[in-house]
Parts: structure tokens; sequence; C-alpha cells
């Protein structure tokens, strides 16, 4: 069964975001899953790894989704967002689960590499089919509410740590990530309609003039695009550093392995409850109000995590920096994806997320530079504090629309011009 291309209205106004969100939550699971099994990792006995080899296998796993990105962001536009969409949920999931019985560390560290090509290319697609098939009047609600995916992943991936990992140990953790196998793959294949937006596209004679890649350029849009990828950097850089290494961190500061965890489940759940929050304001006032604020909640939340507050305010601070970590990510995503117009939105948000993965893969090894050997919390907490101050400085130089500056974009009236029209040009 599949949906007209004709019109992204009626049932898959609903279906799309829906299907969308589930990948989205699936990504997020296997995003996660590393940090929440990582104190269990580094004590299996059979493999004996050290803070720096399980850094470097974070890393390497973020290797493999910027490539995903970096190239299914432009195949999207070139050969098909469903063929995409579908190849890379069957890919990461498959690699999910083989990484459950992996017999050697080396094994387990490929496989999540490959994983990591699934991952990366599946989030940009799912992203521009969600933005194209929303309603206009509630785009950036539904996209608030479809980029909550990865969040409710990371959820997921926490609790079945803290049901599994220490009874079980980390492979049964893994094995659950292979449930949209069975599950999600086929819905699907069934239900997922192509593209309008690359129905059209692929129909124009021009499309072959001017490469996907190139169009991020035009149109006086190229200092945007190259600051939109160092805002991702950073982004990135302070949310996979503090995902990979929290439950460690929290270790480090003397709670036990299963209390670790639950700070991963209270970041997860700050950036579920601050997407939310967030994508309603966005519609008032855009997406790029919000992505300041998040970078100066995580800078200041992860900021004070170092000074041992009462533990109530510590998970206060730990739920800011989920907010201010993947909560400011999924509303780049949001500016992003109304930044750019449909027809190479996919290109614009892999290429951001491919580009992006320079931080993301940063990170594991950054974080595991000062907290390998047990390091002072607040010397970990201040140095993820730093990328997210960063990020938000470039970001407030950065033009809301294409052609506009800074200044222009921000002071400009909106009030004439619904927000629905302006994102679905």
């Amino acid at each position: 069964m599949n949906f007209s291309t004709s019109s992204p209205g009626g049932r898959g106004r609903v279906l799309v975001p829906v299907l969308c969100w589930a990948a989205l939550l699936s990504d997020g699971y296997d995003l996660f899953v590393y940090g929440a099994t990582l104190p269990a990792l580094i004590g299996h006995a059979p493999w004996f790894i050290t803070a720096g080899a399980a850094g470097t296998v974070g890393s390497a796993a973020l290797v493999g989704v910027l490539i995903g990105s970096l190239t299914a962001g432009t195949l999207t536009d070139i050969l098909g967002r469903r063929r995409l969409f579908l190849a890379c949920l069957t890919l990461f999931s498959t690699a999910t689960l083989v990484t459950a019985i992996a017999p050697t560390f080396e094994i387990f560290a490929a496989t999540r590499l490959v994983a990591g090509l699934g991952i990366g290319g599946l989030m940009p697609t799912a992203i521009a089919m969600a933005a194209e098939f929303a309603s206009p009047a509630y785009r950036s609600r539904i996209l608030g509410m479809v980029l909550t995916g990865p969040a409710f992943g990371g959820v997921l991936a926490s609790t079945a740590s803290l049901l599994l990992l220490e009874e079980f140990g980390f492979r049964p953790v893994y094995a659950f990530g292979a449930v949209p196998l069975i599950t999600l793959l086929p819905l699907a294949f069934a239900f997922l309609p192509e593209s309008r937006a690359f129905a059209v596209e692929r129909s124009s004679e021009g499309r072959a003039s001017k490469s996907p890649v190139a169009k991020l350029f035009g149109d006086r849009m190229g200092r945007a695009t190259v600051g939109i990828w160092f805002v991702a950097i950073c982004s990135m850089l302070t949310m996979f550093g503090v995902t990979t290494w929290l439950p460690q961190i929290m270790r480090n500061a003397g709670y036990p392995i299963g209390s670790a965890v639950t700070f991963l489940l209270v970041y997860s759940a700050g950036a579920i409850v601050g997407t939310l929050l967030a994508s309603v304001l966005a519609e008032r006032f855009g997406p790029k109000p919000l992505v300041l604020t998040g970078f100066s909640t995580a800078a200041v939340s992860l900021a004070l995590l170092g000074t041992h507050p009462p533990t109530a305010v510590l998970m206060l601070l730990v739920a800011l920096a989920g907010f201010g970590g993947l909560g400011t990510q999924n509303m780049l995503n949001d500016h992003i994806a109304t930044f750019y117009p449909a027809r190479f939105r996919a290109t614009g948000l892999g290429w951001a997320l491919g580009i992006g993965r320079a931080g993301a893969i940063a990170g594991p090894t950054y974080g595991a530079f000062f907290v390998a050997g047990g390091g002072a919390v607040i010397v970990s907490s201040l140095a993820f504090a730093v990328p997210a101050l960063i990020g938000g400085v470039v970001m407030a130089t950065l033009p809301r629309r294409p052609g506009a500056t800074s200044a222009d974009a921000d002071n400009r009236v909106e009030a004439a011009t619904p927000r629905s029209t302006e994102i679905s040009r």
C-alpha cells in the first residue's frame, strides 16, 4: 500500500511524521546505547577495555554516522527518500543485532562503525520527509514532536540498561536495538510514500544543471551554510561527549553504576520536555532564539554540574543539560529544515548533520581526555560547557532565513507573514 505522492496531505500528514518519529527513536536508541552500556563494557573482563579505547570506539562509530549523513543527505535528493529511509533503517538495525553477538572487541567496534552509516543516513532523510508532509500551519510543532524521537530512544536505551545491564550484561541491551527489523521496517515498507518534492524535482529539466551540494551556497546562502556547519560541530561535540561520558562522570563522582545510568535517563527526559516546549515557542519566535537559549542553558548547567550540588539540584541540572544538548540539536535541525527550500532540504540537513559529526567524532575522545583516570568532575563539566558557549556565540551571528543578514532577520516584523508560509516556500 502506498499513499499518493501528488499531495502531502491526507493520511500522509499523520502517518509519515509518526513513522519518522519511530525511525528517529530507533536512531536515538542506537546513538545512546553505547554511552549507557559503557560502564559495563569497560568492566567486561574478557576484553579489558580502557577508557581511551572506549572513547576511540565511540568516535569510530560516529565516523560511520558522518559518512552516512554526507552521502545519504545527497542521495535522498537524487535517488529518492523512501528507498534511502528503508535502506538505512535496515542497515543500522542489522548491524546492532550483530553487535549483540560480537565475539571480540574488534568485531564489536566494526559493527558500531557499520551501524553508524545507517544512523547517519536515516536522520536527515526522516527529518526532511517529516518537514514536507507535516501540516504547514503546525510544521514547527510537528517537527518538534518528531525530533523528540532520539531523546525517547535515549530514554529507552537508559531504561533497558537499568533493567538488563547489571544482571545480564550489555548484549541483550544491543539485541533490543534490532527490534525495528521486525516492527518498524515492515510498516515503513508498506505505508511510507515517496517525497512529493523529490518527484517534482526529478521531473524538472533543470535538476541536473546544478549539484544539490552547490545549491547550499547559491542565493547568498554560503556564509550561513558554513556558519550552520560550525554550530552543528559545537552542538554535537557537546551532545555526544556528554551522552558518552555522563554515566562515567557520575561514577567518578561516587555514584553506583545504576544511579550513574539514571543520570542519562534524566538527561534524555530533559531533552524531550525541552524540545516539546521549544517547538511550541518556535511557532511564535522561530527556532533560532530557541537554539540560542539551548546553548546558554547547556553552558550554564554543565558548568554547575561540577560544583557538587544536592542530588535534587543535580538532577535538575542534568535535565537542563539534556535540553541544552540534545534539545538544542533538535531545534538546530528545525532551523535547518526551515532555512533551506524543500527541493534540497535533505541535502542541507545531511551536510549539516554530516559536517557536525566532526564534533560528534571528537566528543567521546575529547571527553576521554578529561574523564580518564577518574578526573575531577568540575574539570569534565567545564570542558563540555566551553563548546556550548562557542556554539551559541556563532549562532547569534547567523540569519534566520536565506539572503538576510543577522540584523535584518532578527529585526524584521514577522506578524504580517505567517511562518507556515515562509517555511513551506
